[in-house]
């Protein structure tokens, strides 16, 4: 068990509270253990440890260290993501398509500072090509491969430069070109306009002279996440270099405008794009914004057929490839393919600039954090010297303890303001110096720590080669899809990272060098949020009557709250505590709700009043352990003796063996089932409580003397074991019970046995078969019940059900046997019994008739004939070997003698006549 407990949930939950980010974490720990401890949880705690401990956090920076020695981690002036509420530096990956952190939920802002950096672009093709190794067998699901996919966005296209004319004399450009890149180059000659990011440097040198420009930036934030705002750069014009080209229309030779678009981004390519609005959709949204009266330019058709000079104006634009048009010069009609590549070779050849490329939409890892509660940067910083690491004899490089007033989350970095700790010595020189005050995202704790569970305690090194090697990769990760992109991308890349290392062999169980060889990406809990209807204000309980859950009401007004199932979060007020549904509901019935109620990887809506539905079946499943343990103290019966060696009457005798047929079959069912439903990929853990459920209902409705106490006793044993990871107290108060009972049972009859064998009469072998599969011998010797997680999980082959299975295979067989009277020339020799043959398809009876049938059936007919000759052979076959009639061996003599003229079956093989 690890805790990732650095970050900023937890150090904000302490400034708020005026306490030590340190103590509230460590609190929350010891409480969240009690929880999963009282919730029946098994964790190795031996291997528990906290990323905050620092015996874990020296390993932390080591790894920094590692790779700042490879040249992968490195600092750079960067325009970052800047959280006005956290304070901090957010990595791309931490804010959403909106802009919008996604732990505060504050409007990012855009801040040049001077950060850290993983070099993860440095590993973006082997993160990419070694999906392919998870997508077989179903390893990873297909959603989060393609999440990671579109992360690290590869796009081949080309990289094209326009350059840029300025109506000012005095405007000097810090560059006089931009750089687009581009999937579709064939689109060239329809560009009506030039895109870049608010990010651009271009912008960022017009901001200061342009009010205009800057009032647009500013108010950036308080636009829609569609929007197709843009500001038009008055003092600059760009020139499309496909106007140079041969032939290229006078359309392509009129300069291009150049827009401000928050639609652009930042990250992706250079950060501009040239503007189609004749192919692509979001082109076209913003030109018809910003140039309402210009039309739009087509210069690709659908299909080579029609007309070159295609002009789909009153269609719908042409977004996928096809061919070119009449506006395209030299180009025209040539497939998108073929001119891409053709446009771009002759922009070279012309003296443009430009090249066949691809682009990623991949950035490095900013892992720099302005804040207190995370792992310190190993890095001292001197005049002289520059940027020194701690030495690694120097490591861990600790977190001072700092009073609540420095934590109070005013005037920036905390650690910045804590003199004593940032003045130091350089390595070096030994000159004064300051260590380094960002502290690491705490993703790079999370993003290897299940590394260090091969060897928890060393404290010399993460972890030992050798124990790396035999533990890792790891078999299966849970985690929720949210992670998608940011755990899992990291973790992937770190592990990379050090098997290029020492610390980590790279052999052939390693999966293309990936951590997890299968990931089961879970769904969330969802709590009931309860909103006013004509607020929208989120209710808290405490103005709620919730006495009827059904038909929740405000208590202010009466009326019913708009009730929806979302996220569970503090400001919604929709969490459920552990400890008051354990103590409401119980542990087991708890964890059984939780699997049942969902499949394990969609969204589970919480709702209390269903977990009564798993507290039957839990309450059920101790009486079956009741009937169990009474069955087996009462019964006597080995296991390998017939089910209904103890007679009662007929009637009563025959529904006791038909119902331990069909119990056995359905425990070995059910066997299969849960079997299936713990395995990959599948890991169907709904299906599984179901399954135990059907089992747990035969047994509760069927108790002996409905089934025989041997296979009723059987039947409870597998049910205890395949329930027991989905209710382990339940579970193990079952087996001890029934155990307790069939142990005093078994001694009691070794007793009795033993005894009788004494007095010189026959006894039952006092040796066979107890309810766990042991000797009563066994069961004599021993001192305590063992626990039912040291049973070993059922099989369909095991001492236990696999005789109990065959008798119930023999008796499926003979219930079907019938009755044949043998005759020779029409008189009834002797009886016999033989399997009765299955319908044919077409003759619902076996005797022999002859009907007219129109032709249409005569294909079924002869089918038919077929089907009833070749089973009336396997019913003389089955005579001629029965006992009776090799005690009549003249019969068999003569059929073979051919003597036999012809032998008629009648009724299904009720009576055989042998003419002779």
């Amino acid at each position: 068990m690890a805790w990732d407990a650095f970050g900023l949930p937890a150090e904000n939950a302490a400034m708020e509270r005026g306490i030590d980010p340190e103590h509230w974490t460590r609190k929350n720990i010891a409480k969240m253990k009690e929880q999963l401890v009282a919730m029946g949880g098994s964790w190795d705690w031996d291997r528990e440890f906290a990323t905050c401990d620092d015996s874990f956090y020296k390993h932390t920076q080591r790894i920094f260290l590692l790779l700042r020695e490879r040249g992968l981690a490195y600092q750079a002036d960067a325009l970052v993501n800047y959280d006005p509420i956290d304070k901090t530096v957010l990595a791309n990956e931490q804010v959403d398509a909106d802009g919008i952190s996604w732990r505060s939920g504050a409007k990012v802002e855009r801040m040049q500072l001077r950060q850290w950096f993983f070099r993860i672009t440095a590993f973006r093709e082997a993160l990419l090509q070694d999906l392919d190794a998870l997508s077989t067998e179903s390893r990873w699901p297909e959603r989060v491969l393609s999440m990671q996919k579109n992360w690290l966005g590869r796009s081949s296209g080309a990289s094209i430069r326009f350059p840029l004319k300025s109506s000012r004399a005095d405007l000097l450009l810090h560059q006089n070109t931009i750089e687009a890149f581009t999937t579709r180059p064939d689109t060239l000659f329809g560009v009506q306009f030039l895109a870049i990011a608010p990010s651009h440097p271009i912008v960022q040198q017009l901001r200061h002279g342009s009010p205009g420009l800057q009032k647009f930036l500013d108010d950036l934030s308080s636009l829609p996440e569609d929007s197709k705002a843009g500001h038009l750069l008055t003092d600059i014009l760009a020139v499309n270099p496909g106007s140079s080209l041969e032939g290229a229309p006078d359309s392509v030779s009129h300069p291009l405008p150049v827009y401000v678009a928050p639609y652009v981004l930042g990250a992706y390519g250079e950060g501009a794009v040239m503007g189609v609005p004749g192919h692509d959709s979001r082109d076209c949204a913003f030109w018809q914004q910003n140039e309402k009266d210009s039309p739009i330019r087509y210069v690709i058709r659908d299909s080579e057929s029609e007309p070159k000079d295609y002009d789909p104006r009153s269609g719908k634009i042409v977004t996928s490839p096809g061919f070119l048009t009449g506006d395209c010069g030299a180009f025209v009609g040539q497939s998108s393919a073929e001119a891409s590549k053709k446009i771009v070779d002759q922009l070279q050849k012309s003296g443009h600039d430009a090249m066949h490329t691809e682009t990623w939409r991949l950035r490095d890892w900013l892992v720099s954090r302005q804040r207190y509660w995370g792992t310190p940067i190993p890095i001292i910083h001197c005049d002289s010297c520059g940027a020194v690491p701690v030495p690694v004899e120097q490591l861990p490089v600790k977190l001072p303890k700092l009073s609540p007033e420095r934590l109070n989350g005013k005037g920036g970095n905390p650690l910045a303001q804590a003199d004593d700790w940032v003045n130091t010595l350089c390595p070096e020189c030994n000159s004064p110096a300051k260590r380094e005050t960002d502290t690491m995202d705490t993703f790079v704790d999370s993003s290897w720590y299940h590394l260090r569970f091969a060897d928890p305690h060393n404290s010399e090194a993460p972890f030992d080669p050798s124990a790396a090697l035999a533990t890792l990769p790891v078999d299966l990760y849970v985690g929720g899809v949210e992670h998608a992109i940011l755990h899992l991308l990291y973790a992937r890349f770190l592990y990379k990272f050090l098997l290029t290392t020492p610390l980590l062999p790279n052999k052939d169980t390693h999966i293309a060098g990936e951590p997890f060889k299968r990931l089961l990406a879970q769904g969330m809990v969802h709590g009931a949020t309860h909103r006013d209807p004509i607020t929208n204000r989120v209710l808290p309980p405490s103005l709620l009557d919730l006495s009827d859950r059904s038909s929740p009401r405000i208590k202010a007004s009466g009326q019913t709250p708009v009730t929806s199932y979302e996220k569970m979060s503090k400001s919604k007020h929709n969490g459920v505590d552990p400890s008051a549904a354990i103590a409401r509901f119980g542990a087991d019935a708890v964890r059984a709700h939780i699997l049942f109620a969902a499949p394990v990887s969609e969204v589970l809506e919480w709702d209390d009043r269903r977990v009564v539905g798993m507290q039957r079946w839990v309450s059920r499943l101790h009486r079956v352990a009741e009937y169990a343990a009474s069955a087996s103290s009462a019964s006597t019966i080995p296991s390998d003796a017939p089910a209904t060696s103890v007679r009662r009457d007929k009637d009563q005798d025959k529904c006791t063996e038909e119902q331990d047929i069909n119990l056995v079959n359905l425990t070995s069912h059910t066997i299969s089932a849960t079997t299936a439903a713990l395995s990959p990929p599948a890991y169907s853990l709904n299906t599984l409580v179901s399954s135990l459920t059907i089992l747990t209902n035969a047994l509760h409705s069927h108790p002996p003397p409905h089934t025989s106490p041997a296979v009723y006793a059987a039947a409870a044993n597998v049910l205890f074991r395949l329930a027991a990871p989905v209710v382990p107290f339940s579970a193990e108060e079952c087996w001890e019970k029934l155990h307790r009972h069939a142990t005093t049972a078994a001694s009691t009859s070794s007793t009795a046995a033993t005894a009788t064998a004494s007095d010189g009469a026959s006894s039952v072998d006092s040796g066979s078969s107890s309810i766990d599969g042991s000797s009563s011998t066994d069961s004599d010797s021993r001192s305590s019940i063992n626990s039912v997680f040291e049973a070993a999980w059922p099989t369909q082959e095991e001492k236990q059900l696999a005789p109990l299975l065959d008798r119930a295979t023999r008796h499926a067989a003979a219930s079907r046997l019938v009755r044949c009277a043998v005759q020779v020339n029409g008189k009834l020799k002797f009886e016999v019994r033989i399997a009765a043959p299955h319908s044919s398809p077409t003759h619902s009876s076996s005797d022999r008739h002859h009907h007219h049938h129109h032709d249409s059936d005569k294909d079924n007919d002869e089918r038919g004939d077929k089907d009833d000759k070749e089973g009336d052979e396997k019913i003389v076959q089955q005579v001629l070997a029965s006992d009776e009639a090799a005690a009549a061996r003249w019969l068999r003599a003569r059929y073979d003698a051919g003597e036999v003229k012809r032998v008629v079956v009648v009724g299904k093989g009720r009576v055989v006549n042998f003419v002779i």
